[in-house]
């Protein structure tokens, strides 16, 4: 049994009978009075010098109330990273990628707005456009922008340990390269957002986003607004994956046409657009060689990454150094060096995705480690827990493990998937494989420099009695964080969650940094559980000086105070109580003092309670530069089994199951964690078997659809297995830690290595399309056979 009230259980989420039943507000369904409507000019052409615009015409169309360009909105640089600013509201000189932000309309209907865009002219000199990382970095290629040559964005070079010398050591040594294809986030409510400018000279946006906090930054930054001037508000979200934790474009000339018409007006990206604008995953190519001794032991990695980056940087300083920083786990690995290129070319920039620029290195590693035991004739389980990391290591670029379940989870997989039986004992076209993964929980720093608290929440107690009101800035973007916050400050408090009601996603309720790199849980959490916790200790002293009890021999249990000696007589509290609900018909009958009768008593002797909670992690990484990145309090883990079928005369695999299990600590609501893995199961399985965002020769995405973007539905999944793993994480409130990201890690390779058992042939390319694979199966064909 838990030894939890609240927490660790299968909770309801907080949000279901909203979404259930239709009455959740997501932005598109607001609606202001008097509001205008904002439509985008983007460019026809990837790469184009801009000679002039004319926006005349579109400025006589009637119902039309503003034209604006760069010339109006001025050149103020902003970005992802302040290392890296190299993005303006529209463009200036030139465009860059086809879908380049030119210009923006406001009217009062879309229809007029769409037909301004129509009418404002451009004259355009085409420039020759670079579409691949290898054009792009060609002696003599079209340069991007100015100040970075050789269209390098960034570029990292590291190495720990000494991994020439550590190769020498080796008995085997594999050396392997692969290729993802551009994905695209594939959400459901493509972004939107509605402006506001007071007579107060305040801007409010509300928007669909990961990110209040940083889409205030920014908007107050473009704009020179004081931030207190700013207010972003995220209603209910559709999802996001990482591609709305930054302010866009269609942001911030919302905002700007608000403040300069002083009416809201909104606007919305169409589907072409989500795909237009990108900030999805990047395409990689890596090339790792790792070397081992004969017994299995890892000695080194060296690893080569190009990142096809598009025309900005967004997330790429970051998505760089990820790539590379976070493959020093989850096993000991004394010996790693690392170059990784982030090159811009003309199409629309990436950014971060589930699992951000971890994902396909590890699916390159993990395959590595299934060919290491197939040399040396090991169990591929076994030599991933013989080199298993364990709680309190510390990899060779300084993360530490402060928890860590890896090797239980390996175990579990085991077991639940029938491992020993089935692993070299499937006929021919069937075949099982596994993989490891390995995610932070939580970026250990702000994306912008400085001491910030990473989240403050409020629990305010109803001054009635009996209820907890909790407020938070954070983004619950469809990931279950309300209900976990709403959890855990139940559980802090020691009452049940129905007497918990949470609101969130508003920048005036506090600081939050955001939903990305699956910081919520711990860091947003470990600030309710303190709050909760100040709001108790309240209490809990007020009644301590009416019934002349110790604070310590008293607490809140499931609504009821609770004492540890013998109970003092509270006859006059609850005569109080009930006097101070006079025709009320639910005044408490319990032989118990209730937390309802104790928080009324609570304010009537101190006035409103309000608890405050704060979360900051303690100083974390190494000193060597982008040491930043990767950092984390605390690391998740994961292992998958996958078994697939493959029709070995069309290339057509059918995944026929999966088992995951993932260390998240402690489960706080362990409904959300069985969903988030599923989730990331279903993602990693849309990029191994479809995704590929497809450009033609101009530049242009010829499938900016859900009907050509092939994503996993859920006629596509097959039974998953979901097994949660808990190592009492102590860095993270009640022991929990992330699931949100981790668990796409070995989803992809565990496919590979499972697609190799059943045909003998390793692919080094997604997606694994049959036209793909059944090449690879005849070019193995020929080479047996000759």
């Amino acid at each position: 049994m838990s030894k939890f009230d609240v927490i660790n259980s299968y909770a309801p989420r907080i949000d279901c009978p909203d979404k259930a039943t239709g009455k959740a507000i997501f932005t598109d369904d607001l609606s202001k009075p008097g509001m205008l409507y904002g439509a985008m000019l983007q460019s026809p052409h990837a790469h184009a010098k801009i000679l002039s615009i004319d926006t005349s015409k579109a400025k006589a169309l009637e119902g039309v109330k503003a034209v604006i360009t760069s010339k109006e909105t001025g050149s103020v640089k902003y970005g992802v990273s302040p290392a890296r600013y190299d993005e303006t509201m529209f463009a200036t000189d030139k465009v860059r990628y086809v879908g380049d932000e030119i210009a923006a309309v406001a009217a009062t209907s879309l229809e007029i707005a769409l037909n301004a865009v129509a009418l404002i002219q451009v004259e355009y000199e085409v420039l020759p456009a670079v579409l691949t990382v290898e054009d792009a970095m060609k002696e003599g290629a079209p340069q991007l922008h100015e100040a970075f040559t050789n269209n390098l964005c960034a570029e990292v070079h590291q190495e720990f340990g000494n991994v020439e010398e550590g190769f020498k050591q080796c008995d085997i040594i594999k050396t392997t390269t692969m290729k993802n294809k551009r994905q695209d986030g594939a959400f459901i409510e493509m972004q939107a957002c509605i402006a506001e400018y007071d007579r107060r000279g305040t801007l409010t946006l509300t928007t669909s986003t990961q990110v209040p906090h940083y889409v205030q930054r920014t908007v107050a930054m473009v704009l020179g607004m004081d931030v207190g001037k700013v207010r972003v508000i995220k209603p209910y979200v559709g999802a996001g994956f990482g591609i709305k934790a930054a302010a866009n474009h269609q942001e911030l000339a919302c905002c700007f046409l608000a403040r300069m018409l002083k009416k809201p007006v909104k606007m919305n990206y169409t589907r072409e657009q989500v795909f237009m604008y990108g900030r999805a995953r990047h395409q990689f190519s890596h090339t790792i060689t790792t070397g081992a001794k004969k017994d299995g032991t890892l000695v080194a990695l060296k690893h080569e990454c190009y990142l096809d980056g598009g025309a900005y940087t967004s997330f790429g300083i970051a998505t760089v150094y990820y790539t590379g920083s976070l493959l020093a786990g989850p096993y000991k690995l004394p010996n790693m060096s690392y170059d990784g290129y982030r090159v811009y070319n003309n199409k629309p920039a990436c950014g971060a995705q589930r699992g951000h620029g971890a994902v396909i290195a590890r699916a390159v590693f993990e395959q590595q480690m299934d060919m290491i035991a197939e040399e040396i004739g090991m169990d591929p389980l076994e030599l991933r827990i013989k080199n298993m990391m364990n709680t309190g290591d510390t990899t060779c670029n300084d993360l530490n493990m402060s928890s860590f379940g890896m090797s239980e989870c390996i175990e579990a997989v085991r077991d639940g998937s029938g491992w020993d039986k089935k692993k070299g004992n499937m006929p021919k076209g069937k075949g099982i494989g596994m993989a490891c993964g390995f995610f932070v929980s939580g970026a250990g720093f702000p994306i912008y420099r400085s001491d910030t608290f990473h989240g403050t929440v409020i629990v305010k107690l109803t001054e009635d009695g009996g209820t907890a009101l909790v407020y938070t800035a954070s983004a619950e973007i469809g990931q279950g964080s309300d209900t976990a916050f709403a959890m855990i400050v139940g559980e802090a408090l020691g009452i049940p969650l129905e007497n918990v009601r949470l609101a969130s996603g508003d920048t005036d309720m506090g600081v939050d940094l955001g939903a990305y790199s699956s910081r919520q849980t711990l860091m947003t959490g470990h600030a309710a559980k303190e709050a909760g916790e100040h709001a108790k200790q309240q209490v809990l002293e007020v009644l301590a000086e009416q019934l002349d009890t110790p604070l310590e021999d008293m607490d809140i249990k499931n609504g009821c105070i609770e004492f540890k000696n013998q109970t003092p007589d509270f006859s006059a509290l609850r005569t109080r109580y009930i006097k101070e609900h006079r025709g009320w018909t639910d005044n408490p009958e319990s032989e118990k003092l209730t937390f309802k009768e104790a928080s009324r008593i609570a304010f009537l002797e101190k006035g409103s309670i309000v608890g405050t909670g704060k979360y900051r992690p303690h100083w974390l990484g190494g000193k060597f530069k982008g040491a930043a990145v990767g950092t984390s309090p605390a690391y998740g883990c994961s292992a998958q089994v996958a078994e697939v079928t493959v029709d070995m005369e069309t290339g057509q695999i059918t995944i026929d199951n999966i088992v995951d299990a993932h260390d998240c600590g402690k489960a706080i609501n362990r409904n959300s964690v069985e969903g988030q893995m599923q989730g990331s199961i279903s993602m990693g399985i849309g990029e191994t078997m479809h995704e590929e965002v497809i450009f033609n020769d101009k530049g242009q995405v010829l499938n900016s659809d859900l009907a050509e973007y092939k994503i996993v539905t859920a006629m596509d999944m097959p039974p998953v297995k979901a097994i949660v793993v808990e190592s009492d994480e102590p860095n993270g409130p009640y022991g929990a830690k992330e699931v949100g990201e981790g668990a796409i890690m070995p989803t992809i390779p565990a496919i590979l290595n499972a697609v190799y058992d059943a045909t003998g042939v390793r692919m080094n390319e997604l997606p694994l399309t049959p036209e793909r694979v059944y090449t690879a199966i005849q070019a193995y064909k020929e080479r047996s056979n000759a």
